[in-house]
This record gives C-alpha cells, structure tokens and sequence, in this order.
C-alpha cells in the first residue's frame, strides 16, 4: 500500500514537471529528466522566423534560465531544418512598412542577450540548414553539432540589409573578423563540414550520428559539477556581452536604416521572383575632358 502511494506522488510530481512547461505557437518546450529541449517548431515553413517566433525566442529562453527543474538546455529546429531564417511574408511585409522592423529589431537585441544570460549549458542540434537569424542563434550556443548535410549562413547582404540582428557579435569570435568578412560581406553559405574545419561550429556528423553525439554530450555536463559549469559559462561570456553591448545597438540602427531602401525592396521582389538581384548603382561621373594645351 506504501509503495503504491509513493509511485502515485510520483507520477503526480512528474505531471506537475511536465504541465510547468509553457506553450507557445512557434516553439515547442520539452523536458527528459534535467534536459530541456527548445524546438522551432514551424517545420512547414521550415521554421522560418516570423512575428511570433521573434517576441516568443526570449521568453523561451528566459523560462529555461528560470526553469528549476532543468540543467542542460539544447536548442534545435522541427522537421528537416534548423531555421531557414526570416520569414519571406514578414520580411516583404516589413519592407512594405519599415517602421513594423523597429520593433523587431529591439526583438532581436532581446533574443541575443536571452541567450548570452542564460547561465545553463545550451547545446545546438543543428538538424539542418540555419540561414540569417537561424545562424545567429545556432551560433550563439555554447556548443554546436551539425548534420553533415547543413548549410550555415548569414545573407542579409543579399537582400539589401545590414546583418545587424547579432551575426556581426558572434561570427568575428568564432572564426576572426577576416573570414567574417568574407562570409558577411557575401552572404555566401557554408558546409557543415567547412563549417566545423574553421571553428564556426563544433561538429560536423553523418545524420545516423547526431542524436547520440549530442546525447551523449548533454549527459556528460549533467553528469558534472553544475554550478562549476554554470559559472564557467557565466565568466565566459562577460566577453561576448560586453561585445553585444557595443555593437547591437548600432547594428539595430544600421539595419532599420537599410529596411528603408530600394535595395532592400529589389532584394525581397528578386527573392519572390527567385532570381538575382539588381542593386541600383551611383551614376558614373563624367568624364573630365582634358584641356588644351597653350
């Protein structure tokens, strides 16, 4: 009778677990003992990210830094794509309405400095392509294993657009401001495998191989000191939060002012289109005709 009392109270405590953890329409919370798992959960648009997904991002973020019944946190997206970053239908709309974007892109600060003051471990399974936002926000945790098929990216140059929403913090202390440069000022994307040979990410794994990797990672920090890893975290990232509070603030301004510009307008038309795009040019200057000589 005792016994059967007690799996009664715990199974109650497990619902009680379960049942704390909030729901939302774009992200999807799960919890496996002291694991918790973050999901982008819009798998139909490839988990683009929309209105929603940019106010619900921080408060997910900051429900796992208050979760006491969590440890480790992994962040991952739903279906086959990790994020495929912006939204087409909000991004056109927002180029139709630039002051709608301001308001996003005090969202976007919000997101960057959730995830820097969260003091847990914060592992990316990067199940497929992150582009834009989605790579920022891959980037952005501690550590990052990737399925070998993943592309990795930040093409806010090809629509005209600053990448100001936290790519210009975090690729630079990954792989150093001159491949950042190359990678930002192209928007080129790259393999997981390249992606992993200069330090961008962690792992690069065949898809059979990801799950475990990053299960078995998670389980040797549960396994840890936690407030000795939490710590370490925190000291950590004193740098890159010093870093987010130099430039996002600038980069926010910087890109509100490229929301508003032709270039912009031609890159989202040429995205809808599916074709290049065809960015307005300065006028040449004339030529100076050289004077006579006397």
């Amino acid at each position: 009778m005792a016994e059967s009392k007690h799996r009664t109270r715990a199974k109650t405590r497990s619902k009680t677990v379960s049942d704390s953890l909030p729901a939302y329409k774009t992200i999807a919370l799960a919890r496996n003992g002291r694991l918790l798992t973050i999901t982008l959960n819009r798998p139909e648009m490839r988990n683009a990210v929309n209105l929603a997904m940019h106010e619900e991002l921080p408060e997910a973020f900051t429900f796992a830094a208050t979760d006491e019944h969590s440890d480790v946190v992994v962040l991952t997206g739903a279906g086959n794509a990790f994020s495929a970053g912006g939204d087409l239908e909000h991004i056109a709309n927002n180029a139709a309405n630039p002051e709608l974007f301001d308001n996003e892109a005090r969202l976007a600060k919000r997101i960057v400095f959730a995830i820097l003051d969260l003091d847990k471990p914060l592992v990316c399974r990067l199940n497929g392509h992150a582009v834009g936002l989605g790579a920022t926000l891959a980037l952005l945790c501690d550590v990052t294993f990737a399925v070998e098929s993943a592309r990795i990216g930040d093409p806010h140059v090809a629509l005209g657009l600053v990448a100001g929403d936290g790519g210009a913090v975090i690729w630079p202390q990954l792989i150093g401001l001159a491949r950042t440069k190359e990678y930002l000022l192209t928007g080129e994307l790259l393999g997981a495998r390249r992606a992993a040979e200069i330090g961008l990410i962690n792992h690069c794994l065949p898809p059979e191989e990801l799950d475990g990797a990053v299960q078995a990672f998670c389980e040797r920090l549960l396994q840890g000191s936690r407030n000795a890893i939490r710590l370490t975290k925190v000291l950590l990232n004193l740098e890159l939060k010093r870093i987010a509070t130099a430039v996002m603030d600038a980069g926010i301004a910087y890109e509100s002012v490229t929301v508003r510009s032709a270039d912009h307008r031609e890159g989202v038309r040429a995205l809808q289109e599916k074709r290049k795009p065809v960015f307005r040019r300065p006028a040449p200057l004339p030529s100076k005709k050289s004077k006579p000589k006397r």
